[in-house]
């Protein structure tokens, strides 16, 4: 067998085998979504309710193929106040969603650590329970929807309980 039959058998066999691998490769790429956007809130500083202003950025993994509606989520947000007063929050845990034609309905329950900041070095950090939802919009756009969340945010500090809302908007890339 000359050099050359042997190259083109290598190569039809290369392709030939790639298609049924890349079938199931599929189920072993990572799906999830990247979120970004500008976010609202009406947060307690230990006693004062404010209005905030600030971002929300979140990571959804969906790492189960067997329950494909179940995900975990790292969501990060901060809001400030023109006083100097920065707020932080960071919290993690599993979302429910379902796909129903170009809409994503999905609620979470999640629990992290709530940052407090001020110019006068006052800070805080008390842990805090986020228990929110949304749904996701499919745009035109490939693998791009668009988000509208709400989200209770509970937290206990210096023997006063904080209830607090937050309101997110922004772009999603799916993956």
């Amino acid at each position: 067998m000359s050099k050359t039959a042997a190259a083109v058998l290598a190569f039809l066999g290369l392709i030939l085998f790639s298609i049924p691998m890349s079938a199931q490769f599929n189920g072993l790429l990572p799906g999830g979504n990247v979120y970004g956007g500008v976010s609202y809130g009406q947060l307690t500083d230990v006693i004062n309710k404010q209005s905030y202003r600030g971002w929300n950025a979140s990571f959804e993994d969906l790492p189960f193929t067997r329950f494909p509606r179940l995900g975990l989520v790292i969501d990060g947000s901060g809001f400030y106040r023109s006083n100097g007063l920065r707020q932080y929050n960071l919290v993690g845990g599993p979302r429910v969603s379902a796909n129903i034609g170009k809409i994503r309905p999905f609620v979470h329950a999640m629990a992290g650590v709530r940052h407090v900041r001020s110019t006068d070095t006052f800070v805080y950090n008390p842990l805090v329970i986020d228990v929110g939802g949304g749904l996701d919009y499919k745009l035109f756009f490939k693998n791009f929807s668009w988000r509208v969340q709400g989200d209770y945010m509970h937290t206990h500090y210096a023997n006063a309980t904080q209830n607090d809302y937050r309101a997110s908007t922004g772009i999603v890339w799916r993956f």
